[in-house]
């Protein structure tokens, strides 16, 4: 049978083609005007359809925190947000949220720290990159018996670091309803919390109590450094 369909040119490449899709980009040659039920449809199927990127990420590691890491080392690693850029949009939120709660605790209830604001506004993001390494060493030295290496290590914690980054967000917000709250002593067990159950399911393959320990282990060594480190930048801004 004679093929009657009219070529058409594409909107996307420009390709001249037939058929529904374009041969050399695979974009519709029909093209839908945009309307507000497709908005809506996009939107509702971005939240309940992720599947790529920095949003199937972060949707992954709140609902399987160390089996994420895991994969991504072992291969599976099409879908996920690239380490280093997790890393660095967690940390670049998180710098915005805090210099935002500060900035509202100063209008309205007169409370924040200059020192502690420009920190969150200015130098945390880079405080934590410079110190990343350092805190895979430390976690690297204490699983050592581990199958992983430094560098998958270090990989690991960029994207659990990326998610206390977020976790500390949601902490730090309780201080807009109570400005007077210490939210250390909150940040240090949540994430605790959060790194017991990453570290059980990445170091899958060894005893589920030694892993719990050296993750507390791990961890207290990591916030220690952390903190080092910030009321270290804090009290030269305060100079």
């Amino acid at each position: 049978m004679e093929n009657t369909e009219t070529a058409r040119s594409c909107t996307n490449c420009g390709v001249m083609g037939a058929g529904k899709y374009c041969n050399n980009c695979g974009n519709n040659f029909t093209v839908k005007r945009i309307t507000t039920p497709g908005i809506l449809h996009d939107v509702f199927h971005f939240f309940t359809h992720l599947d790529k990127g920095f949003g199937y990420t972060l949707k992954q590691l709140i609902v399987a925190p160390g089996t994420m890491q895991r994969e991504y080392i072992e291969g599976q690693r099409s879908k996920h947000q690239k380490p280093f850029s997790m890393f660095f949009i967690c940390a670049s939120v998180t710098a915005l949220v805090r210099y935002w709660i500060d900035l509202s605790l100063t209008s309205y209830y007169h409370s924040a720290n200059a020192g502690e604001t420009n920190f969150f506004h200015q130098y945390m993001v880079l405080m934590h990159s410079l110190l990343l390494p350092l805190y895979a060493l430390v976690t690297f030295l204490i699983f050592y018996k581990s199958k992983y290496n430094y560098a998958e290590i270090a990989v690991f914690l960029l994207y659990t670091v990326g998610m206390f980054f977020l976790i500390t967000d949601l902490i730090a917000a309780l201080r807009l309803v109570w400005p007077n709250v210490d939210t250390d002593y909150i940040e240090l067990v949540s994430l605790g919390l959060y790194n017991a159950v990453t570290c059980l399911h990445f170091f899958n393959n060894s005893n589920k109590w030694v892993v719990l320990v050296k993750s507390v282990i791990s961890m207290v060594g990591v916030y220690f450094i952390a903190n080092f480190g910030q009321d270290f930048v804090i009290s030269l801004l305060k100079h």
